[in-house]
């Protein structure tokens, strides 16, 4: 079984250790693999290459559309795990693009792996694979709010965020660009009853100046909600680049 993955710079698979920017490990080194593909296509979308391929019409901020040949490439479940397997950290974070589109294979090579505490980044709308599901340590969920330009019909649907909700391993991070985004996820906590301690609110933007400037009015809304921030520690570090 193959697994479509995203190329980094070089025209190789996107596999690559770095310290994860957000969330629940943030700040930990880990080990990365970037899928390609998404169902979803958010206009401010940092990952664009994994999706916004020739002929996709699907709109974009920055209008680019990307070669498909350039940037995917397809492994063996065994050449993707020998991949991984090159790098130190044991911890793996699987992320995209939408990583659980491809399930079946990942199940695959979450078995074919030892020694690594699992953690997948998803937008929330795709059902963990069963086999799967079993080997991962928790997962990062990630509403896409109305700002994003996604539907709503495809980005909050209501069974699987119910299904998320009741997962004990999830914990949710939804993208803020302006302070009123955050009554939506305050709609989204009340009508599926998300404990304030599980929700990161994350500013959106790919440059230092940009985060820091959200962040400043950000976190006084983190306070008065409970709400944990997570900050984009990689970017800071390293600036809007693949393989970081």
């Amino acid at each position: 079984m193959n697994l479509i993955l995203a190329t980094d710079n070089s025209g190789g698979p996107e596999i690559f250790s770095s310290l994860q920017g957000e969330g629940l490990s943030a700040g930990v080194p880990c080990t990365f693999v970037r899928l390609s593909r998404c169902n979803l296509a958010c206009v401010w979308c940092d990952t664009a290459y994994t999706w916004r391929f020739e002929g996709d019409a699907r709109p974009h901020r920055d209008g680019i559309a990307f070669n498909r040949r350039v940037n995917q490439v397809t492994l063996s479940v065994a050449e993707t795990a020998a991949a991984i397997d090159r790098h130190t950290p044991r911890r793996l974070v699987i992320t995209g693009g939408e990583p659980l589109l491809q399930g079946a294979a990942l199940a695959e090579l979450a078995a074919s792996l030892r020694g690594y505490a699992i953690e997948v980044e998803t937008n929330g709308t795709v059902a963990p694979h069963r086999r799967f599901d079993g080997y991962v340590e928790h997962y990062t969920v990630s509403p896409k709010l109305a700002h994003s330009g996604n539907a709503r019909e495809l980005a909050l649907d209501p069974v699987r965020l119910s299904a998320w909700a009741a997962e004990p391993r999830a914990w949710f991070k939804f993208v803020i660009a302006r302070p009123a985004d955050v009554e939506e996820v305050l709609a989204i906590q009340a009508r599926f009853a998300i404990a304030p301690n599980r929700i990161y609110l994350m500013p959106e933007g790919t440059g230092s100046a940009a985060l820091r400037e959200r962040t400043s009015w950000l976190a006084d809304l983190c306070l008065r909600h409970g709400f944990r921030l997570s900050d984009r520690l990689h970017i800071h570090l390293y600036g809007d680049t693949r393989g970081t």
